[in-house]
């Protein structure tokens, strides 16, 4: 089986794309209701009857809302886990269901006329969002609508995964751009005043620009605000939540960064360096995922390791007292 990213794949890796594939097929044979309904029993035994992630999801809720009750975090996890196998689900039929002629069916969008103006000025545009809501979904469809994106995504292991993963992905007209390597292409898409669109919640270890997100450090990538400053293009950190049924979205956002503003008299100070930019972005997700924090991927590693400074100060207070006295 050939892949487009030229990486063969295992015998084993061939078994789980034809699993993939019959479960996908599985779920375009039903409707959107049952595998509503499907998934509200899968996510209640995957999340009272496993252990999967769940010390980690615990974990990131009580970073973020303090401390839960028993029964309050069960609740979360069961909802996030009906969210994310529904949200397979809707991956699986959004080609068939959304279309130029009824998307207006499936989404409602908050400030478009505000957000239109801004994709389309002769200038580039960051999109940013989350593993928040059906971010998938979203990108499928605004590129299907005539603004195509460039998203930059990190290849899978399994190289059939990752070509399949990759079709549906370009089925709207976006293009990918490899998580390696790729800062000269960005430049130039940058340059020609395309769009760009990224999660923005993915952790860049230790050399990251680090700053608190829902009280607690955590390490975020610098390209993001060094994108936005250096080609003054506009940032709009964006969601799109689903409303009550399956397909059915409101996409909006939570803040517009505009570096039109930086030779304004009173520059905001969101615009002043990158860490204040990363420092703002992550406080309008945080808006975002508080709208409906049952469909964020708290099993996600969002939190992992300390600042260095933070690491330094710890081991300095960790030393004996005469080692300490001698420094």
């Amino acid at each position: 089986m050939p892949t487009t990213s030229g990486k063969k794949g295992t015998w084993s890796d061939g078994l789980a794309y034809v699993a993939l594939r019959c479960v996908i097929c599985w779920m375009q044979c039903l409707s959107l209701e049952a595998c509503d309904r499907i998934c509200r029993v899968l996510a209640a035994i995957v999340s009272d009857w496993t252990t999967i992630r769940r010390e980690i999801t615990e974990t990131n809720l009580e970073r973020a809302f303090g401390p839960l009750s028993g029964p309050h975090k069960a609740l979360l996890r069961r909802r996030m886990w009906h969210h994310l196998l529904l949200m397979l689900c809707e991956i699986a039929h959004a080609p068939r269901k959304i279309h130029r002629t009824n998307w207006r069916e499936h989404f409602y969008m908050r400030d478009k006329r505000k957000v239109y103006e801004i994709m389309m000025d002769h200038r580039a545009t960051v999109l940013v969002t989350g593993h928040f809501g059906n971010f998938e979904v979203a990108g499928y469809t605004t590129s299907m609508l005539g603004n195509p994106s460039t998203s930059i995504a990190r290849p899978l292991d399994n190289p059939y995964f990752d070509q399949f993963i990759n079709q549906f992905r370009s089925l709207g007209v976006r293009h990918l751009l490899p998580k390696e390597g790729s800062a000269v292409a960005v430049q130039e898409l940058l340059a020609e005043g395309g769009t760009l669109a990224l999660l923005a919640d993915q952790h860049a270890g230790v050399k990251g620009c680090w700053v608190d997100s829902f009280g607690h450090p955590t390490s975020c990538h610098k390209a993001l605000a060094l994108f936005v400053l250096s080609a003054k293009a506009p940032m709009i950190v964006n969601y799109t939540r689903r409303l009550g049924r399956p397909l059915r979205y409101e996409m909006g956002m939570t803040g517009i960064a505009d570096p039109a503003q930086l030779d304004a008299e009173n520059t905001p100070a969101y615009l002043e360096s990158v860490r204040a930019l990363t420092v703002w972005y992550n406080r309008r997700l945080e808006d975002a995922i508080r709208m409906a924090p049952e469909q964020y991927w708290w099993l996600h590693r969002r939190w992992r390791g300390e600042p260095p400074a933070k690491m330094r100060r710890k081991n300095k207070d960790q030393k004996p007292p005469d080692e300490t006295a001698a420094a």
